[in-house]
């Protein structure tokens, strides 16, 4: 067996003092991963603690915690006068150490031993630039948020004594201090009639889309969606099995006279919506339509799906009520996002459906969101409840409000010869039309030598359609300014 002298233990312990792991752990978990590979096989005697830390630069006190955990994790076993040696972990036949050449550890596998399934339908579609200036689809700006104040409000629950208890069991069905004051203040603003038997509480609105699918679909299934909808959703259809077949929109949202004619056609299970500001169009689907789509549901017994997208950033007038407000036949089920005004870490999602649904909804929760966040759940139950997040609301409301009208009045004095779009009433996004034929791909790409990053996502051009969906709510005035001159600039360049 060859001696602690010879081991070139240089070669396997690499010390990243730069790194946030203490240096006894780094040393240590190095040597069990030696340990485990062979390199230091079974019997064999390491040095001793001065010795070592020579070997290692690193204070003897560092050596002696380095032999602590190992022999706390059952790796060694220190004799008393005779040193410390490795013991065994597996019947595997021990090797031996050669030092002929430098010893260096194998690299982690690149690819798997084994097979397994893999998935284009779940590529990535989001992509990130280092442009000063970026258009998203629509999505507030963390910095109107009041970060200090809700992380006082999440700390001060954390160490309140009488929520410690919550912190030591698992509780998937979710806070119902905040289910009750969440259901309240749905009810408040949806016009709903529901309470905590009929909410769950999930972390997004694609993971409240998952559950419902997982339950609902099936291969083979088809679900309608808009001709333009919301690519991330649609994914999640498709990766259940259904068929999507998409469905015209216009001024008045989605065309109820052509699902009634699908639904003669085919046998439908469910039709994906979101009603108050269409996804990406930004249309009000019609008081008429809703009604329609209630009855239509109710005859063919397809799932109504309905998305509150952006239901809370509404200007001009009060926001038009949810289907799920006037069902009474059970076919809608709801779901949305909750704190949209306020930091990320700080919103929630949420699905309302009957009782008898939302059992089977829990039992999917509990496999995939087991632990929750109650805590977080806590502080936002005390925000409706004293009323803050009222307040939150009007705040950026009126921040929102004053930047989409300087953003719609750049658009009409700088693009008014190349695009239409309307005015939205409420969203964080404007749908534009482009007049002209302009290759948006080369725009974006054009735009992004000018420090404006435009994604592929919020482009839409096939032979009868040139648009896109600008997010103005995270620009301020300034930034809007100038990233619709980079826009222009990069249209004139193409057409001119």
């Amino acid at each position: 067996m060859s001696s602690p002298a010879t081991v070139p233990y240089k070669s396997f312990v690499q010390i990243d003092r730069s790194s946030a792991t203490p240096v006894y752990l780094q040393i240590a978990n190095q040597l069990i991963n030696a340990i485990q590979r062979g390199y230091l096989p079974t019997g064999a005697k390491l040095p001793g603690t001065r010795s070592f830390s020579e070997l290692l630069n690193v204070h003897r006190n560092t050596i002696v915690a380095v032999f602590e955990e190992l022999d706390a994790q059952g790796w060694v076993e220190t004799k008393p006068n005779t040193g410390t040696f490795v013991l065994a972990k597996s019947a595997a036949k021990p090797h031996k150490i050669r030092t002929a050449a430098p010893l260096q550890l194998d690299a982690y596998p690149k690819t798997t031993g084994f097979a397994f399934r893999k998935s284009s339908l779940l590529d990535n579609p989001f992509e990130h630039s280092s442009c000063e200036y970026v258009f998203n689809d629509g999505t507030p700006d963390i910095r109107l948020t009041q970060v200090d104040h809700l992380s006082s409000l999440y700390s001060a629950n954390l160490k309140r004594k009488s929520n410690h208890k919550k912190l030591g069991y698992y509780n998937h069905d979710g806070s119902e201090f905040f289910k009750r004051h969440l259901s309240n203040y749905l009810n408040l603003t949806r016009g709903l009639h529901i309470s905590n038997d009929n909410i769950l509480i999930t972390r997004s609105t694609e993971m409240s889309v998952y559950i419902t699918s997982e339950i609902l679909l099936s291969a083979g299934d088809i679900v309608l969606v808009g001709s333009l909808s919301y690519f991330s959703v649609n994914m999640i259809f498709q990766k259940s099995g259904a068929r999507i077949m998409p469905v015209p929109i216009d001024e008045e949202g989605i065309d109820v006279t052509a699902v009634r004619k699908i639904c003669e056609q085919h046998t439908i299970r469910m039709l994906y919506i979101t009603p108050h500001h269409h996804y990406p169009t930004t249309v009000t689907l019609s008081a008429t339509r809703r009604l329609e789509l209630l009855s239509l549901a109710a005859e063919f017994g397809f799932v109504i799906l309905e998305d509150d997208y952006d239901y809370d950033f509404h200007y001009d007038k009060s926001p038009v009520l949810p289907l799920a407000s006037a069902d009474k036949n059970g076919m809608v089920i709801y779901i949305g996002a909750f704190g949209k005004s306020l930091a990320p870490g700080f919103r929630t999602g949420f699905i309302v459906a009957p009782e008898d649904l939302m059992i089977e909804m829990r039992k999917h929760l509990g496999i995939i969101d087991r632990q929750g966040d109650v805590l977080m759940e806590q502080v936002l139950g005390e925000m409706i409840e004293e009323g803050e997040i009222h307040r939150y609301l009007k705040k950026s409301l009126k921040v929102y409000q004053e930047r989409r009208d300087h953003f719609t009045d750049l658009l009409s004095e700088q693009l008014d010869d190349y695009i239409a779009f309307k005015k939205p009433a409420g969203g964080l996004a404007v749908w534009t039309r482009w007049k002209q034929p302009v290759n948006l791909m080369q725009l974006s790409k054009e735009c992004a030598k000018n420090n404006l990053f435009i994604p592929k996502t919020l482009l839409y051009q096939h032979k009868n359609l040139s648009a896109m969906r600008l997010g103005f709510g995270h620009l301020t005035p300034k930034e809007a300014a100038a990233a619709v001159a980079i826009l222009k600039a990069g249209v004139l360049k193409q057409l001119h």
